[in-house]
């Protein structure tokens, strides 16, 4: 059942247990966003309505408008969100639809079957209405973005921030609409950035209009049905309208209504339009830092300028906001959608031999995912590799990990054994290299880096070219701490205990002090009796404890080019030229320098609020309806901050 508006949204989470009305003053300006922190990281996931993490409602923001955040930030609230009682729901009905629409039609009686199918489809289609829209309501004559309540998310942002808007273009030559999701920092009453990336569809309509030499006309919606901010976010096809999925996700057409100063339809039931233009002559404004989705600040760049020439809202307009930093926030779950939303159109058009995927929350999207498959044929690993860094936004990944069909994607566990069982990382480990995602600061050259695939299915006899790649059983290789702290005074922390799980992987701390440091740790290490069958390290930096497995695995996958900073070190032979023990690899996943690395791009800060906000917080938070009160998780990041602000020195 479609959402009206967003105040119903709002009126089914409120009914379910799912928010919280917080009365009390709470500034957008860096206060909200660490009541939010601690909210979103107090579960990692909530399909009852125990617990405290909630969708909040800000009531008193110092503005006439209230603020909605954390509306989708757990699995029961995004399924709410998209009328689903399961994600996979959803799959299954694309799936079912596929199957429909690409089955045999023989005879007469088959296509006449499909004109009910067709004219469901045809509801799900948006509908432009001559009307004056609800979002319409109040037009504001002098308009002024800055009477919103815009969130100021983290100390060391640029600014106020604008972080889930809908922003709305078309092609001028084809006029094709899209519909994508990109922050716009406010600069003034009229003014705003607008981040689009190189690789989006509205960056390229951008570049349309710059060689017509003509103003680009844009629109941004803000609320709504839920739906509509969901769609924003689908990594759909260039010519695939974003409102014929909220149509389908919906079961109800989306019904659109024109600006008043623009030429751009956006949906009649918005809480709040901004209308205005991007003038491809302007100068470019320098826009940025901002704490994103990575947990690390995306450094400031010069991007396009918007021009607000008419804001309109409904009455009682309500202000929907998030919030994006160090895993998880609110951005996971609309991920996990996207997820197992996209896994039935990969699979009917694709990867039909793709069983599941996972994206981990703390790989943050693109950096890490794990695909499990019906392996039929030697390389087929391979082959899906190729096909999924092809495709739409999977370009952007980084690293790919290939199970094959008796192991479950979402266990972690599972993965991992299947890791060591499975891989010889001599031979089953692939890079390449390629497109990446802009706010991947780990790559040498800007949005251009390494990608590593990790075959970890179950191999046929043509595929084996190590025979003693699992020469012992990981778990009896116990490696002494007691050792490694005499003789290795760089390491500051080492967790062997995957070990006792049958995952032959090992964690270690490291205080990096020299150019080829961690390549020439590796090599000693792996030298090591101890390490005779240890398959794998991950080196991060000395203030992360190696203990900390979910924040060794998100600092790895951020700080890694695979094709760089990958150390293979061949299985030993003796004097017959057999392999006497299994091959290793270290994964160097510490900050890279000019001075060690030779790295010189700037290595941006991680995302920890202020201690003036914490200390504001916890002075407040018996006030604000939400429970016990809740450590703020910056308390543990800070002490992994870098020197410098936004930009580490």
């Amino acid at each position: 059942m479609p959402f009206r508006n967003l105040q119903q949204f709002i009126d089914k989470l409120e009914a379910s247990g799912e928010l919280v009305r917080i009365k009390e003053f709470v500034n957008p300006d860096l206060e909200i966003s660490e009541v939010v922190d601690r909210i979103s990281k107090s579960e990692s996931s909530s399909n009852s309505s125990s617990g405290p993490n909630k969708a909040l409602l800000f009531e008193n923001t110092g503005t006439p408008f209230p603020l909605l955040i954390n509306s989708m930030g757990s699995y029961k609230r995004i399924c709410i969100a998209l009328g689903v009682n399961n994600l996979d729901d959803i799959a299954k009905d694309i799936g079912d639809l596929f199957k429909k629409l690409s089955g045999p039609k023989e005879g007469i009686m088959d296509k006449l079957q499909m004109l009910p199918m067709l004219a469901e489809i045809s509801s799900w289609m948006p509908k432009t209405s001559s009307a004056k829209g609800e979002c319409q309501q109040i037009v504001l004559q002098d308009p002024d973005i800055t009477k919103f309540p815009v969130m100021k998310c983290w100390p060391e942002d640029g600014g106020r921030f604008i972080t889930l808007p809908i922003i709305h273009t078309k092609d001028p030559n084809t006029g094709i609409r899209n519909v994508g999701m990109y922050r716009m920092q406010v600069f003034g009453p009229k003014l705003t950035g607008m981040h689009w990336h190189k690789h989006k569809v509205s960056a390229g309509h951008f570049n349309a209009y710059k060689k017509l030499g003509i103003k680009m006309p844009v629109a941004v919606a803000l609320g709504g049905d839920p739906v509509y901010t969901y769609a924003a976010t689908a990594p759909l096809p260039p010519n695939v309208d974003e409102y014929m999925l909220a149509g389908f996700l919906r079961k109800k057409k989306v019904e659109l209504v024109k600006c008043l100063t623009q030429d751009i339809q956006v949906p009649s039931d918005a809480d709040i339009i901004i209308e205005g233009y991007v003038d491809p002559a302007d100068e470019l404004i320098w826009e940025g830092p901002f704490g994103d989705h990575t947990g690390y600040y995306s450094l400031a760049d010069w991007y396009p300028k918007f021009h607000i020439t008419c804001i309109t809202h409904k009455k009682n307009a309500v202000y929907p906001s998030t919030i994006v930093g160090i895993p998880p926030e609110e951005d996971a779950w609309i991920g996990k959608a996207t997820e197992r939303i996209f896994l039935a159109p990969i699979k009917m058009t694709l990867l039909p031999e793709i069983l599941d995927m996972e994206l981990p929350i703390e790989g943050v999207f693109h950096n890490l995912t794990i695909v499990k498959i019906k392996k039929e044929y030697p390389g087929h690993a391979q082959k899906v590799m190729n096909a999924m860094w092809g495709a739409g936004q999977m370009m952007f990944n980084k690293i790919l990990i290939v199970v094959s069909e008796d192991i479950n994607t979402h266990s972690y566990t599972q993965v991992a054994q299947a890791l060591t069982a499975n891989v010889d990382p001599a031979s089953d480990i692939y890079f390449s290299q390629g497109p990446m995602d802009v706010l991947d600061h780990s790559c040498s050259k800007f949005a251009f880096g390494g990608k590593m695939c990790i075959d970890a299915t179950e191999k046929l006899p043509e595929e084996v070219f190590n025979s003693k790649s699992n020469v012992q059983d990981p778990t009896t290789s116990k490696v002494p701490t007691f050792k490694l702290s005499n003789s290795f005074s760089e390491i500051s922390s080492l967790n062997t205990s995957l070990l006792e799980k049958g995952i032959s992987a090992v964690f270690i701390s490291v205080q990096k002090s020299r150019p080829n440091h961690i390549r020439e740790l590796n090599s000693r290490l792996f030298a090591l009796p101890e390490f005779n069958t240890v398959k794998f390290i991950i080196y991060v930096e000395t203030n992360v404890d190696a203990n900390d497995t979910a924040d060794v695995i998100w600092r790895f996958a951020n700080n890694i080019d695979p094709r760089r900073d990958s150390y293979i070190i061949p299985a030993s032979k003796n004097s017959s030229g057999e392999a006497v023990s299994c091959s290793h690899i270290g994964f160097d996943g510490t900050r890279k320098t000019k001075e060690f690395d030779n790295f010189d791009r700037p290595w941006p800060n991680i995302i920890c609020s202020d201690e003036a906000t914490i200390k504001r917080i916890d002075e407040i938070w018996d006030k604000l309806g939400l429970g016990p009160k809740l450590p703020s998780p910056s308390l543990k990041y800070r002490k992994q901050l870098y020197k410098g602000g936004a930009v580490a020195s």
